[in-house]
């Protein structure tokens, strides 16, 4: 049985780049595939004689909206493991791609650009929020989006939910393709420790300071009752991917180590978690 993955998402959120790291990774990939043809390549696939175990199918949404969805239902109907990548990032951002490219966005007619990608984002809504993973492409550059791929894709060697704990600084903006963010910043911040200040959450000094406050012991403790109660349950409803989001006001020091010691608690639960830091010495 096969296993197939379907990249979707806004135009211009970066589709044809996540095919070129699929590609790499060994995956069989057919870019700007119309929806209506998922079904035949399926077929094709999981013919008898057939060799191919991972198919990428990087599907152009705007107005084949409609065939999308239907198309999306059918193919989870009939294969073992079917998962969808959703790919956005915000208005602005979207813009500014299309006027560098200076290419026609494919739902922007006599209406401007902006109408467009606000048109195709709304239409999306459905296929978005039942996507398995949503990664926001904003402040990715081409080499990022790679790299964010690959952390969650890599390791990927069969069913079971992946997971990753993301630190980030809320001066910088909330993480958008997470799935649960928790806050920090009730614990004491090492910034205002002059010796402290310029290391970071993963210098043992630092390390040691968050961690020796009765809050941070405390919070860490009800945290992990909490993934007691929700990695088993993601895993029954058939989840793929979890990400665990940590902040603190700069992403340097206490939502460091909060994230690796959550990583430290997702492997003691039997899973093997990412750890990766947003915004360390930004």
């Amino acid at each position: 049985m096969s296993e197939f993955l379907v990249i979707t998402g806004l135009s211009g959120a970066g589709r044809s780049q996540a095919a070129d790291t699929f590609e790499d990774l060994g995956w069989f990939v057919i870019d700007n595939l119309p929806p209506a043809l998922i079904g035949k390549v399926a077929e094709l696939v999981q013919s008898p004689g057939s060799t191919t175990e991972r198919v990428a199918l990087v599907v152009g949404t705007g107005l084949y909206f409609d065939e999308l969805t239907g198309a999306l239902e059918q193919l989870r109907s009939t294969t073992r493991r079917v998962r969808t990548l959703f790919l956005e990032a915000s208005d602005e951002v979207l813009v500014r791609r299309y006027e560098n490219t200076r290419r026609r966005h494919p739902m922007a007619e006599a209406e401007g650009l902006l109408e467009g990608i606000q048109r195709e984002r709304a239409v999306l809504d459905m296929v978005k929020a039942e996507a398995d993973v949503v990664v926001d492409t904003s402040e990715l550059n081409v080499h990022q989006l790679r790299d964010r791929l690959l952390e969650l894709f890599a390791r990927d060697a069969g069913p079971g939910m992946q997971t990753s704990v993301v630190s980030f600084g809320y001066k910088h903006g909330l993480p958008l393709d997470v799935d649960l963010v928790l806050d920090c910043r009730f614990l004491p911040n090492p910034y205002w420790v002059d010796e402290l200040r310029p290391l970071t959450g993963l210098d043992e000094p630092v390390r040691d300071y968050v961690l020796d406050q009765p809050d941070a012991k405390e919070f860490l403790s009800r945290v992990d009752e909490l993934l007691e109660l929700l990695l088993p349950a993601y895993v029954r409803e058939g989840k793929s991917y979890l990400t665990l989001a940590v902040g603190c006001t700069g992403g340097n020091h206490r939502s460091v180590v909060i994230a690796e010691e959550l990583g430290a608690l997702l492997e003691r639960r039997g899973f093997s978690p990412t750890v990766s830091h947003r915004d360390i010495r930004r």
